[in-house]
């Protein structure tokens, strides 16, 4: 029976440790927890920090406009001949035909299918006027960009082209960065590429000649603009130092901006031709097919919220830190104790939330020394204690949430009522029931006048039984890295 009992605990262990290690992520990566609850002198509190959600394929939210509108192929039907042999037309385009279609969407689609689907657009049958084409990609959603931005042509890259960004929607737009195979016949700018940037010149518009040269070559489909490269002159070949490009996002607001869109456009300015001249004889040699784009990214949410969603086909921050708005931008009505503030990303790795305050409730200075080296520097603490201030948790609330039964928050028996304090049995006292009742009575503990039992050897038979609790937990360990 005691042998039973033993296993039937080792088999609530186990599922405890497999419960934790599907709720607690081995490895944690920097700023995806907005908040978690330590233990200090004012009781269990919410130690706040500055978060952020995780990087994603932004393809998935977007919304896609060409211009001209019509500039898709296949209205009407048209036959495509083959850049490096003008002599093979067997392309052929035709809008009413799924097989033979190639809307805009083919750019967003699944990779790898055979044979390739591609957007394409109408040949440039109105040479010598020039073909061109805007492709916007728009999120109604400011964008933090952290990855490189890959253009996969089906056809020969672009000579000419122009990637651009907005920050407010579409409204205004700026040069991210210009691709030519003549800088300065086509933009009258000598070409650079990302390598000659440095620290100081990284927010320079340069134009590459890098991705135009080309147009058969197995490898020779994609044009890039270069994010992790950049990111490299702080953070290293290898960004191995982020906290290093962590300490500059924050302190430079421009640099944060310049990896920072609510749009993207895509200005398609001249097709490849693969020589000096045009073959006016066979225009449809030259077009523009797009069979990829990738944007890697995040929702830029002030470092106050860890996740974003989708819904009704907008993108929105889930926030925290009892801020609110699309991009968690302003404090809640009645946390208005002071002024709306983004988080900081330092000090590293935990960084500062800045949370905003209770209308009635101040905030609390504590001494704060930072991993950068910055010592004793006095900032608003990112904790409340919950035995004193309401829980971002509990709207409405004139109490804190001291316990919850899910969680197991109350000790030794003792019952949480209502998510605002224990009921402790009569043996035991304190916030969560974590002190014996006898420590504060006469004779303390195991005294005579304690009224606790005083302590007595255990039995042979409950230390067979503790023996094979040990055995049974001792199996369990390899589950406690993940809680670390």
């Amino acid at each position: 029976m005691r042998f039973h009992f033993a296993l039937t605990l080792q088999a609530l262990w186990t599922g405890i440790c497999q419960a934790a290690m599907q709720h607690y992520p081995a490895a944690w990566g920097h700023y995806d927890v907005c908040k978690s609850q330590i233990y200090s002198d004012e009781g269990l509190t919410w130690d706040y920090m500055a978060c952020q959600p995780e990087a994603a394929d932004m393809t998935q939210y977007l919304k896609v406009t060409l211009d001209p509108s019509n500039i898709t192929c296949g209205d009407p039907p048209e036959t495509y001949c083959a850049l490096e042999n003008p002599y093979m037309c067997n392309n052929e385009c035709d809008a009413t035909t799924e097989e033979l279609a190639h809307p805009p969407e083919l750019m967003f689609d699944i990779e790898g299918r055979n044979p390739t689907t591609f957007w394409q657009s109408t040949s440039w049958k109105k040479y010598p006027k020039a073909l061109l084409v805007n492709i916007t990609l728009s999120w109604n959603k400011t964008i933090e960009l952290t990855d490189d931005i890959v253009l996969t042509f089906e056809s020969g890259r672009p000579e000419q082209m122009v990637l651009e960004k907005s920050l407010d929607y579409g409204r205004t737009w700026q040069p991210y960065q210009f691709y030519a195979t003549d800088c300065l016949d086509a933009f009258t700018m000598e070409p650079k590429t990302v390598q000659d940037l440095t620290q100081h010149t990284l927010l320079d518009i340069i134009c590459t000649e890098d991705y135009s040269r080309g147009y058969v070559w197995k490898y020779d489909k994609t044009v890039r603009f270069e994010i992790k490269d950049r990111f490299a002159l702080f953070a290293g070949p290898r960004l191995h130092n982020m906290a290093s490009l962590y300490g500059q996002l924050d302190t430079t607001k421009n640099l944060r901006d310049f990896f920072t869109i609510t749009d993207l456009r895509i200005r398609l300015l001249r097709p490849a031709t693969g020589a000096t001249m045009v073959d006016e004889n066979n225009l449809s040699r030259y077009f523009y097919a797009v069979s990829d784009i990738k944007v890697q990214g995040r929702c830029k949410c002030n470092l106050h919220a860890n996740s974003c969603v989708y819904d009704k086909e907008k993108l929105s921050c889930e926030c925290e830190h009892n801020s609110t708005g699309p991009d968690c931008g302003r404090c809640k009505k009645s946390y208005q104790g002071r002024a709306w503030s983004a988080g900081s990303y330092l000090p590293i790795p935990k960084g500062t939330a800045n949370i905003c305050i209770a209308n009635n409730i101040g905030p609390v200075i504590r001494p704060n020394v930072s991993s950068l080296g910055v010592a004793n520097r006095k900032e608003v603490a990112p904790q409340v204690a919950l035995s004193t201030a309401p829980s971002v948790h509990v709207a409405n609330s004139k109490r804190a949430r001291v316990c919850d039964n899910e969680l197991l928050r109350c000790q030794n028996g003792g019952v949480c009522v209502n998510n605002v304090r224990c009921s402790c049995t009569s043996d035991y006292t304190g916030l969560l029931c974590e002190n014996p009742r006898c420590k504060s009575e006469l004779g303390g503990c195991g005294g005579p006048d304690s009224g606790q039992a005083p302590l007595t050897p255990p039995s042979p038979h409950r230390l067979l039984l503790l023996l094979l609790l040990g055995s049974a937990l001792l199996r369990e360990a390899s589950c406690w890295p993940a809680l670390l």
